[in-house]
């Protein structure tokens, strides 16, 4: 919601157009440095408190700028709703272990999909809520929202018996919190610093430097925050390349989008549209993610959940090479994004059960949030390579000039130009079919090991308390 009001805040808070996108920033951050933090403690504590957790820190961010109205407030309230993203891999985790296995996939792939719904809708509603009673809407009514959903979760969902015991690991977590610190505050900003420059070079290094020294101790303690023999193994290893891939591919669908339909229609591959008319543009996509979930479910009881995401990635693949020649009209563009947005449904629909076929119960959690930091980081990388495009190959006046009788405004300059969406789009639909051959490339679940029928190995352990 705060993406379509986000050149507003500027004159807002009196701050610089760069200090502004830490609005941005930071939610990445704190998402990715959170949602392993909450992930294994909610496999430790207990699933369901740990939802009530996320969802005070999003009420808590939420209202704390609409109440404050200071740009400090602003950015400590966004970083606390970054924790909120959590909510998808524990949420997914409580469904296991509370439904029937044969509605298991059914509820993973709709619980994914909100991911895709949450954010299509959000954007034209942001428009409406800032003209109808003012930016500070845009905090307030998620607040209200997720205190709704508060209560709800406390009445209504139950705990899951399933937990892991001994000590949560404090040291692996500052480790890997500051390593993901690190590595994503290079790619965010290093375009903004210069992917050359000092700062982002050592910014790097320390992300490199804190691994190094985190994954030999994560190896040697007795309960690691994430458990690398695990995450190790060939399914949950390429399950999360995939996510990182398909996160990638996912993102730059909805960068991409909004943005060529508001370039200006003076422009040969610009359509004019205003903020709130493209994000109404991202609501089919958003729908049909919602519509296409049960598609996704039955892929994954009939042939399961590899199957399911190789055909999902390769939607997305066929859908952004499509993009690249059927780019003339709106109508093509939201066709587009559509498909990419059905793609994107299929796809998440299947990485938690391929997690959930290869890990312990009692670590469900913990690996589904590892595979959403990797989507993370795949969505954090697709904005860096998304904006250095769009700002490395723009149209010039020179280049307009010919085909425009008396002069082109000096304001259309520095535009992206029609190659820009181009190579973004083929950028997209590289790492969606990376996304395809990483599937085939994940082995078929063994014969009596856990998959979407929900046997549990010998290996599972549950605590004494289930």
């Amino acid at each position: 919601m705060v993406v379509p009001i986000l050149p507003e805040f500027p004159t807002i808070f009196g701050v610089r157009a760069d200090d502004a996108s830490w609005l941005i920033t930071i939610t990445l951050l704190t998402a990715a440095v959170g949602t392993p933090l909450i992930s294994r403690l909610a496999d430790m504590v207990g699933k369901k408190r740990m939802l009530q957790v996320s969802l005070a820190f999003m009420v808590t961010g939420s209202a704390l700028p609409a109440v404050s109205a200071s740009f400090a407030a602003a950015v400590v309230g966004r970083g606390l709703q970054g924790f909120a993203i959590a909510l998808i891999p524990v949420g997914i985790s409580l469904l296991r272990d509370h439904l029937p296995a044969r509605k298991v996939a059914g509820a993973t792939a709709l619980m994914s999909a909100t991911l895709g719904i949450g954010s299509a809708l959000a954007l034209p509603l942001a428009g409406m809520i800032d003209a109808a009673i003012g930016w500070q809407g845009i905090f307030w009514v998620p607040a209200a929202f997720g205190a709704i959903m508060l209560v709800a979760v406390r009445i209504v969902v139950p705990e899951s018996p399933v937990r892991t015991g001994g000590r949560f690991d404090w040291f692996g977590a500052l480790l890997l919190s500051g390593a993901l610190t690190a590595l994503l505050m290079a790619i965010t900003k290093g375009g903004a610093w210069g992917w050359s420059s000092p700062g982002t070079l050592a910014t790097f290094a320390l992300a490199a430097a804190l691994l190094v020294v985190w994954i030999p101790f994560e190896r040697r303690v007795t309960n690691p925050l994430v458990d690398l023999r695990t995450s190790t193994r060939r399914p949950v290893l390429l399950t999360n390349a995939a996510s990182a891939l398909v996160g990638f591919s996912m993102y730059a669908n909805m960068l991409l989008t909004t943005q060529q339909l508001q370039l200006p229609d003076s422009l040969a591959h610009g359509f004019g549209l205003s903020v709130m008319a493209a994000g109404f543009a991202m609501i089919p996509g958003g729908m049909a993610m919602a519509l296409f979930s049960p598609f996704s479910a039955y892929i994954t009881n009939r042939r399961g959940p590899r199957t399911t995401l190789f055909v999902g990635a390769a939607v997305m693949a066929v859908a952004y090479l499509a993009r690249t020649q059927l780019d003339h009209s709106v109508a093509f563009i939201v066709l587009g994004a559509m498909f990419v947005s059905i793609g994107t449904a299929i796809t998440y629909s299947s990485m938690p059960m391929l997690i959930m076929e290869s890990v312990p119960r009692t670590e469900t959690a913990s690996a589904n949030g590892l595979n959403s930091l990797l989507r993370s980081i795949g969505t954090s990388t697709a904005s860096a390579v998304v904006a250095a495009l769009l700002t490395a190959m723009t149209v010039t006046a020179a280049d307009l000039a010919a085909g425009q009788a008396g002069g082109v405004p000096g304001s259309l300059a520095h535009l992206p130009a029609p190659g820009a969406f181009d190579t973004a789009y083929y950028a997209a639909a590289g790492a969606a079919a990376l996304a395809c051959a990483v599937a085939l490339l994940i082995p078929k679940p063994a014969r009596g090991g856990r998959g979407a029928q929900g046997r549990t190995p010998h290996h599972d352990r549950i605590s004494p308390e289930a």
